[in-house]
């Protein structure tokens, strides 16, 4: 696979578990999806919209140098502190120059939780048709070595211990658990051979617009599973920040209206939000995150 971007894989969103003996599951990591290339002499990282993000994580771009040429990772960066993952100083990091980044790097290390391996010199250039199993394995055996940051997120295949998982490891930032067929090759877009349990359900969507200044936001507009354009609520000081730094690369457009008439300003391209799913059948929206 060349360095351009691509569409990456998503989990469906699921209700319990499923069980079986064609499933593996692991843990979901709270981060930002992030995609690592190593070139003959480059690495490159990609936010899951596709952007260039080397300047906000020099820290794993040195480290994926030791990588042999032609590995390309999906996985996650995270950062860990005091003992539990930190989506806040993820997104601190990902809105930083690369001046800061530089700083923060030494305060706020990046881990990056790899959950597959799509290219690899040993195995092909395109490992996508592969079982999700044998993907796995080349992930283990190319990672193992090199120890941290770079690692596999944990796997198991017994469901009991993926319960397990899903009740205790909350304490420490984790999501929820994905499921995976074992025999599954990595997913065009997003299928049902992932399936992601979130302790409080989420759905991911397109900002195609904002309201008030680009460098302060007061709502965004987004656009929703069914293809409704709505207004989210009122932005808490959280989110506007990091929701303020994706907007402005975007530039803004001309006037547009929601699905209940609310006026808004249009943005292309626009970050990607996390909103919880129960507000998603209302004409208003609340927005929990701002992916990239």
């Amino acid at each position: 696979m060349d360095s351009a971007p691509f569409e990456v894989a998503l989990a469906q969103a699921a209700d319990t578990l499923p069980v079986g003996k064609k499933w593996a599951y692991e843990p979901k990591f709270d981060g930002d999806r992030t995609t690592i290339q190593r070139g003959q002499h480059t690495v490159t990282l990609r936010s899951r919209a596709g952007r260039v993000v080397n300047g906000a994580w020099p820290d794993l771009v040195s480290s994926a140098m030791q990588l042999p040429e032609g590995v390309l990772l999906d996985g996650e960066v995270c950062i860990w502190r005091d003992g539990r993952l930190d989506f806040g100083a993820v997104r601190s990091r990902a809105g930083s120059t690369s001046t800061r980044a530089q700083r923060l790097a030494a305060a706020m290390p990046a881990s990056f939780a790899a959950w597959d391996v799509l290219a690899h010199p040993d195995h092909g250039p395109d490992l996508r048709g592969l079982p999700y199993l044998e993907r796995r394995q080349i992930l283990v055996d190319l990672l193992a070595p090199l120890g941290p940051p770079l690692q596999p997120v944990p796997m198991t295949m017994d469901i009991a211990e993926a319960r397990v998982w899903f009740e205790v490891l909350p304490a420490q930032g984790l999501e929820g658990i994905v499921a995976k067929r074992k025999d599954g090759p990595y997913p065009r877009g997003r299928t049902g051979g992932w399936q992601k349990v979130r302790h409080a359900e989420t759905v991911d969507c397109p900002v195609v617009g904002y309201t008030g200044h680009v460098g302060r936001p007061t709502h965004l507009a987004v656009k929703l599973p069914d293809g409704r354009v709505a207004l989210s609520r009122r932005l808490t000081a959280v989110v506007r920040a990091p929701a303020a730094a994706a907007l402005r690369g975007g530039g803004a457009g001309r006037a547009a209206h929601a699905e209940g008439g609310e006026a808004y300003t249009e943005c292309e391209p626009g970050p990607v939000v996390e909103v919880l799913a129960g507000t998603t059948r209302h004409a208003t929206v609340t927005v929990t995150r701002v992916r990239g």
